[in-house]
Order: structure tokens, then sequence, then C-alpha cells
């Protein structure tokens, strides 16, 4: 038995609906009935890379970085496969960029959609702290 199972469904055009476990997620390739496959892929990553960061940052001795939110910017090409990921990140804590370096390198190390992707792929991180 697989670790992850799913099941996507398309009745028609170029919407699908994917039910994991009792949710459901709708994907529109074409962006009008709900956010299309990379714009999934670009909220995924970051949804991973938050509880990967807030894990690094427990590791690095910061148990309390407060709120984070990420803001995700994501380029295309012109065949609209994602070419460029990048997160501004801002944290409740107030820590130095050395801190930060040194939890994004543990967060990354964690994130599983981080490392499913193609290196070239990876966000370029940018955190700011002392923001909420």
């Amino acid at each position: 038995m697989a670790d992850i199972e799913t099941t996507t469904t398309s009745e028609e055009g170029y919407t699908s609906v994917s039910r994991v476990g009792d949710f459901e997620l709708t994907v529109d390739a074409t962006g009008e009935e709900g956010p299309s496959p990379n714009e999934v892929l670009a909220a995924d990553y970051a949804s991973c890379f938050i509880p990967a960061f807030r894990v690094g940052g427990n590791k690095e001795g910061h148990e309390d970085l407060g709120k984070i939110s990420v803001e995700v910017e994501a380029d295309l090409n012109d065949d609209d496969d994602l070419s460029a990921i990048r997160f501004v990140m801002h944290v409740g804590a107030d820590l130095s960029d050395d801190e930060f370096d040194a939890i994004v390198d543990r967060a990354e190390d964690i994130c599983h959609v981080h490392a499913a992707l193609r290196e070239d792929l990876h966000a370029d991180i940018t955190v700011h702290g002392g923001q909420f």
C-alpha cells in the first residue's frame, strides 16, 4: 500500500477535482474555476516550507518564531513551465540575518516539496524578522 493515495477526476474541459482523504481541491489549467497547477505548486511549496522553517528554528534554538507569512512570486517561461520561484518571508521573531540564514538552510533540508523540485527551481528566499 502506498503512503499517499489521491484520486483526481476531470469530467470535461481543463478542470479537475482531486480528493485527498476527506478534502477536495479543484484545479483548473485555465485558472478560471480554481487555481492553476502552477499556482497550486507555488502555494504548496510555501505551505510545506513554513512548518519546515519552524522545525529549523527549533533546531537552531528558536522555539517561538511567532507568526510567519510567505509572499510567493513565480515566473513562467514561454511554455508556461515554472522557471523561478521567490519567497519573501515575514516572521514575527526579530533575529539576525545569520540566524535566519541558518534556519533557512535547515528548512531547505526538511521541506519535502523543496526536495522534490529540480534544483534550479528551488525558491530564492528572503526573510524579514520583527514583522508582526
